[in-house]
Parts: structure tokens; sequence; C-alpha cells
């Protein structure tokens, strides 16, 4: 495989629609998704109306769902953890996990990207809200006193299926000779395209923005004075999209995170946005990622902060 990738080398370039070809102010359409799942949950299965009053948030609750939320490494390591909107402590994660904090269940999502009866994979921005809604549901029942049945789950999964309805990507893998697929989802862009279509595939990454990378111009949105953060920016509770601390026994070891690691196995390069390569002609030669390049090697403008200092380090 060359070491650049090039536009004008492949015989078709498929788009998704959502978060790539059509990109939405997040902080309007987060806050519109989470109220549409809380207002299924109230309707129809009963939940108290308190869902539905939400505050500006900062929007922090991305990863995987199995009882608590996980940030998770490239190794399945468990690097942050809360149950509802409460951070656990390290000493809670070793608790949960064991001393070495592994997922139990880390190498069959790794191996399929898709969700089970055991967990729920929160991977793109029509997800992201639910993850939130979730840690909202625990608070609710915690406050209560009232016990965490896997009905909740359901409930909450029930929410999500009703607002969308997906359809499996293998059907649409046509074997073509270097098609290329831009995309903005892990689970059901990245993954597939690339592992039953052997596909060349360039990620839409907006964590980007909020790590040094520039950003188109865009209006401000209508909850901007209102203190709501965009969920592409930096997290203050789940640190960077990219790269986490480790924390044990008063040691701290920095590690990529599983989605990062994601990024690099399953793409052939990454950008903020099709906005960042609009303007270059379609025989621009854009470096790919490469167990024999640098971390920062595929990202395109420029790499995110997090991993310029980690190549530093």
């Amino acid at each position: 495989m060359s070491e650049y990738f090039s536009l004008s080398e492949c015989d078709v370039i498929g788009f998704d629609l959502d978060h790539t070809l059509c990109r939405y102010n997040l902080k309007e359409t987060s806050r519109l998704i989470y109220e549409s799942f809380a207002q299924y949950l109230v309707e129809h299965k009963g939940y108290d109306k308190d869902l539905l009053h939400l505050t500006p948030s900062t929007w922090d609750f991305r990863g995987v769902l199995e009882g608590n939320l996980v940030k998770l490494a490239e190794d399945g390591t468990v690097l942050r953890a809360t149950h509802g909107s409460k951070n656990l402590s390290t000493d809670d994660i070793i608790k949960h996990y064991g001393p070495k904090r592994e997922w139990k269940h880390f190498n069959s999502l790794n191996t399929s990207y898709t969700r089970s009866a055991k967990y729920y994979f929160y991977d793109n921005y029509f997800d992201l809200p639910g993850a939130l809604l979730c840690a909202r549901v625990v608070d609710m029942l915690n406050k209560r006193g009232a016990e965490i049945t896997s009905d909740v789950w359901k409930d909450i999964v029930a929410a999500i299926d009703h607002n969308y309805n997906t359809s499996a990507f293998r059907a649409m893998c046509v074997s073509y000779l270097q098609v290329v697929y831009f995309g903005d989802s892990m689970r059901s862009d990245m993954f597939p395209a690339s592992s039953f279509g052997k596909w060349e595939t360039v990620m839409i990454v907006e964590e980007m923005e909020g790590e040094g990378v520039p950003r188109p111009v865009e209006k401000k949105g209508k909850f901007e004075d209102q203190g709501m953060k965009s969920p592409s920016a930096l997290s203050n509770q789940w640190g960077s999209y990219f790269v986490d601390v480790q924390k044990n026994e008063g040691e701290e070891t920095r590690r990529l995170t599983w989605c990062c690691q994601s990024i690099h196995t399953y793409s052939t390069m990454a950008i903020p946005s099709i906005e960042a390569i609009a303007d270059l002609s379609l025989d621009f030669k854009f470096q790919r990622f490469s167990p024999d390049k640098p971390i920062t090697t595929g990202y395109y403008p420029r790499p995110p902060d997090s991993l310029l200092k980690w190549e530093e380090n």
C-alpha cells in the first residue's frame, strides 16, 4: 500500500449524509435529540417529567454503557468511568473492573463494533445525547433509592430505536476497484466499509476542532450565550477523545484511547469536516495512517494537540 492517498485514484467516491455532507449545529441538534429521547421515555414508558428539564450542559458523556459509562484505552483498559453523572474514583474503578481495570466485553466489541444485550456503544453525535439521558436516569433512580434493572436499558434502547432505523452496511458493500467512503461513525461507516468492502475510508472527526485544528467560520448557535459547550469541544469530565492519563497507585501513564486506535485501524485518514479539504484538487496527496509511521500521521490539516504532545513525549 502506498504511503499517500489521493481521491483521483478512486473510481467511486461515496458520502455519508448526516454530520458528513450535511453538517449540523451540534449544540442545537444534541438538545433536540435528547428531548426526543426523553419525551419518548416520559410519554411511552412512564418516566418522571424531570427528564424533560434540561439545563445547558457540557455534553461530556460519550463512551460505552454497561451499567456504568466507561472510556477505554486501546487495549480495553478502563481509563475513566461514571455511575450516572458521578465520576468513579480510581479505587472505585479497580473495585468494579479489577486491578488491571479490564473491561470484560472489549474483545467482542473490538472485533465486531456491534451492540449487544450486555452493553451499548455510543460512537456518534446522534447517539451521544442518549448517553446523557442514561446518566440522568441513573441519577434519578439513585436519588429515589430505586433499583436499576435491565428494563431501564431496554427502555432507553427502545427510545433510540424509536428515532432511528438503521440498515446493515454489509448489504451495501459492493466490490469496486479503490472505492473511498466518507463518514463520521466508526460503527456504521468506517468499520464495515473497511472490513467488509475493503474500501478506502475517510473519517470525519469533529473532536479534532476541540484540539487546535482550525474550524470553518460558522454562525453562533442560539444556545451559545447560555454556556452550552459544543459536544466536539475538549471535555472537562472525560478528557481528550484521543489520549488520556491512566492513574494507578499514584502513577500516571499516558494512553491512547480505544476510539483513537480504532480511527488508525479502520480509516485511511481523518479530517474535522468536508470543508477542510473542499478547496483541494482531487490529485492532492494525503498521508495515510500506517503502523510504520508516527501516530500523528494521517490527520489533515494537522493532528490534534493531544497527539502532538504524545509524540513529543
